[in-house]
Order: C-alpha cells, then sequence, then structure tokens
C-alpha cells in the first residue's frame, strides 16, 4: 500500500513538470536582466531562449554599441559596463566609434551576460521555445516546443516582440501608427585576401548608392536625396567600429535598415521577413565590395556560430507594446512634475526620441520624431505590468509606453533597467505571496537602490557616492526637484545645475 502510494506520488510529480518561481521566456537585453535579479534574490529561476546566447538586441542581434546612459550606469547595466571595460582594458579602449561611448564584440558580450546570469544561479533552455501557456490557480502552466512541460509562479515576457503577450491575450496599446524600421546587423572586419561575395537576390544599387559620399551617390551640396549629410566612406565604417577592428554594419541610411509592418506576421511570414532583411545587409556588403572597392570587406567569421555568420535575428526597434498600469509618453518626459509617474520610476534613460523611418515610404510625415528632443528621463514599475493579466510581467520593448516614446525607451540601457525592476518585482512577490501588482512600489525601489540603480536621472551623484541613495529617495517623493535639459545626443536632469 504504501509502495503504491509512493508511485502515485511520484507520478503526479512527474505529470507537473518542472516547477519555478520565476519562468522568463526570451534571454533578450531585458529578459536576461529580470533572470539575474530575480535569481539574486532567492527566487528558482528559468530562462528559455530560441537561439544561442542572452542579450537579445546586445548580442543576438548585433547592436553592440550601447545607446545613452554613459552617465547613468547602475544596477546590472553598469556591472555590464564595468566588466566590458574590465575585458577590454578600461573605458576609454570601449570609445573605438564614433556612434557610442560603449562598444563591444558581441561575442564578448554575451560571455560576460552568460557569466553573469550562471553566478546567479539562473537556469537556461537555448534553441528552445514557447509552443502553449495556460493560467492555472498557482501561476502558468507551459508546454516548450521541445515537448517539455513546466509550471512557474510568474511568467515574464523577455522577447523581442511581444510574442508571449500575445499567447496571454494580455491587452495591448493601439496607437501605433508605422512600425519602425529593422536592421539586419552584420559584424564585419578587413580580411588579408579578397572576400567578395555574389550577387545577392533582389540586389538594387538604388538601396545603397546615397549611403556615403561617393562618385554614384546622389549628392545635393553634401546631402542625400533625404537632406541628411553624406559621410564619407571611412566615416560610414568608422561608425561602429569595435575595441577589436571589427565593424558593426547598422547604418540607417541607404544600407540595411528595412521596413515591413512585422508585429503581426506568422512563423512563415516571419521566416520570409529575416530572408529579405539579410538580403538587403548582403546587397549592403556586396555594393561596398564591388561599388566602393572594399574587396577585403567581408562577414566576421569569428562572432556568430551561424552558417552565414550573421547574427541570429534582426535588430526589432519596435514590440507589440502592452496595455500597462502606467504608460510613459513624450509629454510625461518633457514635463515629469505634470505627471506622477515619475514617483513610481524604477529605470532612467537620457537618449532622444529616435524613430527609424527612412525606409517607410510615409517617411515625410515622419520626419519630426527624428531625434525628436527630451530631457533625461525616468520611467515607471507600472509599464512591466499589463492591466487585467495577474502574475506576468513584460521586460522589453513591449513594455507600456507610447508609440513615440517607444523610441527613446527602446534603448539598451532602458530596457535592461526595466528587466532588472522586473525582476526585483517578481522576486518580490515570490517573498512575500502576492501577486506583483500588490507589491508596494516602494519595495522594488528600495530594493533597487540597494543594487546600485538609478530612479531618477540626477547627475548631482552617481551609484556609491554619500547621499546618492538619500537624494534618489528624496527625488521619488518630489521633495527634491531636478531640471532637464536637451544638449545634443546627452540629455540631462540636475538638482543643482551647473553653469
Amino acid at each position: 500500500m504504501k509502495k503504491s502510494l509512493l508511485l502515485v506520488i511520484a507520478l503526479m510529480l512527474l505529470s507537473c513538470g518542472h516547477e519555478y518561481d520565476v519562468v522568463i521566456i526570451g534571454g533578450g537585453t531585458g529578459g536576461c536582466a529580470a533572470a539575474i535579479e530575480a535569481a539574486r534574490n532567492g527566487s528558482k529561476t528559468l530562462v528559455v531562449e530560441s537561439g544561442q546566447w542572452l542579450g537579445g538586441m546586445l548580442t543576438s542581434a548585433g547592436v553592440s554599441a550601447i545607446d545613452g546612459n554613459y552617465r547613468l550606469r547602475g544596477g546590472i547595466f553598469g556591472e555590464f559596463t564595468d566588466s566590458l571595460a574590465v575585458r577590454y582594458g578600461g573605458y576609454d579602449r570601449l570609445k573605438s566609434g564614433w556612434v557610442s561611448n560603449i562598444l563591444f564584440n558581441p561575442r564578448v558580450g554575451a560571455e560576460i551576460l552568460s557569466n553573469m546570469a550562471a553566478q546567479a544561479g539562473v537556469n537556461t533552455l537555448f534553441g528552445t521555445q514557447l509552443s502553449q501557456v495556460q493560467r492555472i490557480r498557482s501561476g502558468w502552466k507551459l508546454k516548450l516546443s521541445d515537448g517539455s512541460e513546466l509550471r512557474t509562479r510568474i511568467l515574464i515576457d523577455g522577447t523581442e516582440l511581444g510574442d508571449v503577450a500575445k499567447m496571454v491575450g494580455a491587452a495591448q496599446l493601439d496607437d501605433r501608427r508605422y512600425v519602425q524600421d529593422m536592421t539586419y546587423v552584420a559584424i564585419v572586419k578587413f580580411y588579408d585576401h579578397d572576400v567578395l561575395m555574389d550577387m545577392p537576390q533582389d540586389y538594387d544599387i538604388e538601396n545603397y548608392r546615397s549611403c556615403c559620399d561617393n562618385p554614384l551617390a546622389e549628392n545635393e551640396g553634401g546631402f542625400n536625396p533625404l537632406g541628411q549629410q553624406l559621410w564619407s566612406p571611412e566615416m560610414m565604417l568608422s561608425y561602429g567600429r569595435l575595441p577589436d577592428g571589427y565593424m558593426m554594419l547598422n547604418w540607417p541610411v541607404f544600407a540595411n535598415d528595412y521596413y515591413e509592418e512585422y508585429l503581426d506576421m506568422d512563423a512563415r511570414q516571419r521566416a520570409e521577413l529575416y530572408r529579405k532583411a539579410k538580403n538587403r545587409t548582403l546587397g549592403f556588403i556586396y555594393f561596398l565590395q564591388h561599388e566602393l572597392g572594399y574587396t577585403n570587406l567581408g562577414i566576421a567569421d569569428d562572432v556568430y556560430p551561424t552558417e552565414d555568420g550573421l547574427p541570429f535575428y534582426p535588430y526589432f526597434r519596435e514590440a507589440a507594446r502592452v496595455a500597462g498600469r502606467d504608460t510613459m509618453t513624450v509629454e510625461a518626459a518633457k514635463n515629469p512634475y505634470d505627471y506622477d509617474l515619475y514617483t513610481r520610476a524604477v529605470a532612467v534613460g537620457d537618449y532622444p526620441v529616435d524613430h527609424h523611418h527612412v525606409q517607410n515610404p510615409h517617411r515625410k510625415e515622419l520626419a519630426h520624431l527624428w531625434f525628436g528632443k527630451i530631457p533625461s528621463f525616468s520611467v515607471p514599475l507600472g509599464v512591466v505590468i499589463p492591466v487585467a493579466t495577474e502574475d506576468f510581467l513584460v521586460a522589453d520593448k513591449a513594455v507600456s509606453v507610447s508609440w513615440e516614446m517607444n523610441g527613446a525607451v527602446r534603448l539598451q540601457p532602458v530596457i535592461m533597467g526595466l528587466g532588472q525592476a522586473a525582476g526585483a518585482l517578481a522576486a518580490l512577490a515570490i517573498k512575500s505571496g502576492r501577486h506583483p501588482g500588490d507589491v508596494p512600489v516602494s519595495a522594488v525601489q528600495s530594493l533597487l537602490l540597494d543594487e546600485g540603480c538609478y530612479l531618477m536621472p540626477f547627475l548631482d551623484l552617481k551609484p556609491g557616492d554619500p547621499g546618492f541613495r538619500q537624494l534618489q529617495e528624496q527625488g521619488v517623493k518630489g521633495q527634491v526637484r531636478g531640471v532637464g535639459r536637451s544638449v545634443n545626443w546627452s540629455n540631462e536632469t540636475w538638482v543643482n545645475v551647473p553653469e
């Protein structure tokens, strides 16, 4: 009788599959930060990633030039950049290209994030996707593409496009006009011999002739037909030069940006999209080789373990954004004290509103979105909490921000900060036995401050400085107020504005 009972219990446990406190589907920039934070705070955590690396747009998509937050390096983002600086020999070594103050080889970034996740105790499943999801009393029941079943108390969407939010039926914002251009990034290098490639499918020289100042360009007094400056070929290539001499090709003008409305595509349509976006990038490399004479410039053969040497997937600048308990807007960034969102702040950013619509046939009506000016800003916790969907959070570009504000929030440091906030919220919910939406915002803010995160984008003090925590706490309570200003690419907020 006893053996029979034990057998029944064993079978019941097997039928339940593996049990986790937190499961993150998608090991993107925000997803891996959420996993690291949740695991560090005692939650049994699993990341399910369809590719082979953690890091998303920072690594798997090849966007290894960090946009913004150079002076706002806190929390997991700060740990990551500090590790890059140690790996390359100092922060000055990371300023190898003129588009960013922090550039790196995507393979190096993936190694660092993998080490951080392993040290935190994060479990990972690579090459795996979510097939089915079901809401149950104690959380979520998941079925994966390998046939395994899992149960988790809290589910987090860390995918590039908000795929899990769609699967669980989370409400979405309906303010979308046009999706931003995507880019199939390439990491290239100079070889000691010619590496001329064959003409890719759908090659059209008109897509590339005005990418830079060259004899084939449509040159109108130093500007291309869109009124943008024609840089020299050398400047174009040095834009994304990495510390090891490789180059990131993520050039937005007449190069490898690609437009198509991709958010509502199924798997088959998405695969075809990838093919076309790849060909746009391959065509750019072909143009550089065959038309501009860079015959020894080719895709690096020692960065990505893919058949063609390109990243695992494209750089998507936009996801299917959820309707959250808070929605961050451009107006709230410009005038933070006219709203109460700053009181729930958990992440910061200092990048302009950067929309890519050059490849969109409606680009003229969208021209005002090109680097729209705002001061540095905070993002509230409620953007990661979808309305009316318990025990489910969002940790990547599907967070609740307006279509226009997505141009500033989508950048790597902000998404990493929001991912860390989602992980902190999940861990606190597990510890307290609450739904994430019932955890006090102040508890999340306190935990993030414990780990050296910025809540307010004040430049007066940095993590580790005496008084940093007190200033941040006073900031979210409205006891001190910052003055924001837009200074070229480096937007600022100070409590005591320097002369």
